[in-house]
């Protein structure tokens, strides 16, 4: 073999294999290899990675900024003194009339209530009371009964007294007392069911006037209290005396009268009749106009 000139040289390992090692020659350096080269510079985004970039960033500041939004809202919500998510106030859970709530429809027909039209009906002379919304009919009396142009509508049950006859008694420092014969539609039934607690609805209308058309405190005369027949329906008759006092006023006690009639409608018909105790002499008048009501 040949001595390379560069002052290294080859040897060979038994078998004919070639040695990857160097001896250097006495008084030449060895040589160093070369350093490694640098990577290559990862190339710049171009533009739409960059705005790609710039989409991601964007959106998550505009995320923690919802998120930061929506919590403060819901810590004012929930730190009010109102519940956000409360529901709508609930209606009445009974709209049912006062009457009809009072005294609910009976499971059959009261015992000791008619229900069948008498044979003959008593014929109807001379001038007649008509009241088309309460369903009835009843006789009208001359002078110094005159028809009623007014409504009246107090108490609880708001009775819409809006037909009739009247004539004014007296007038005293508290206004006009009357004589009335005074009829009103009543709901007083569900919806439309044709059965009536008549003696219920009654004594309801009945306590309603005396609490609202005469001096208060006062007391009571029963006279009539229960169920009946009035122009062959059945009906319910409540009369009585009321005693009373009121300054600057004459009469200290009056006649009184209600009656209910079940006219096949959820309305009841009501017929009120007072006569002052100044008036004795038509007192007769409850007990005739009663028997006079005729059903339309």
């Amino acid at each position: 073999m040949s001595e390379p000139t560069d002052g290294t040289f080859s040897w060979q390992r038994p078998g004919g294999s070639w040695g990857s090692g160097t001896v250097t020659a006495p008084g030449v350096p060895p040589l160093t290899p070369p350093p490694p080269a640098a990577p290559p510079e990862a190339p710049q985004p171009d533009g739409p990675q960059r705005r790609r970039r710039q989409l991601v960033i964007f959106g998550g500041v505009a995320g923690a900024i919802v998120a930061i939004g929506l919590t403060i809202i819901l810590i004012v919500l929930f730190s009010s003194d109102g519940n956000p998510f409360r529901s709508k106030a609930e209606g009445p859970t009974d709209v049912r009339p006062p009457l009809a709530q009072a005294c609910p429809a009976p499971t059959g027909s009261p015992s000791a209530a008619p229900t069948q039209a008498p044979s003959a009906l008593p014929p109807e002379t001379g001038s007649r009371t008509v009241d088309p919304d309460a369903g009835i009919s009843y006789k009208a009396y001359g002078a110094p009964w005159i028809p009623w142009d007014e409504v009246w509508r107090a108490g609880t049950l708001q009775v819409p007294y809006k037909v009739g006859q009247h004539f004014v008694t007296e007038i005293y420092s508290g206004g006009t007392y009357h004589a009335s014969i005074l009829s009103a539609a009543v709901p007083a039934a569900d919806n439309d069911a044709m059965t009536l607690d008549l003696a219920c609805v009654g004594r309801q209308v009945a306590a309603d006037v005396r609490a609202s058309y005469y001096p208060q405190p006062n007391t009571l005369d029963e006279l009539r209290d229960g169920l009946t027949t009035l122009g062959g329906r059945p009906a319910y008759v409540n009369e009585f005396r009321l005693h009373f006092h009121e300054a600057g006023l004459t009469a200290t006690e009056e006649l009184s009268a209600v009656a209910v009639i079940d006219v096949g409608k959820p309305t009841a018909a009501v017929l009120y009749v007072s006569i002052p105790g100044t008036h004795h002499q038509w007192d007769y008048v409850v007990e005739d106009v009663l028997q006079s009501i005729r059903v339309n």
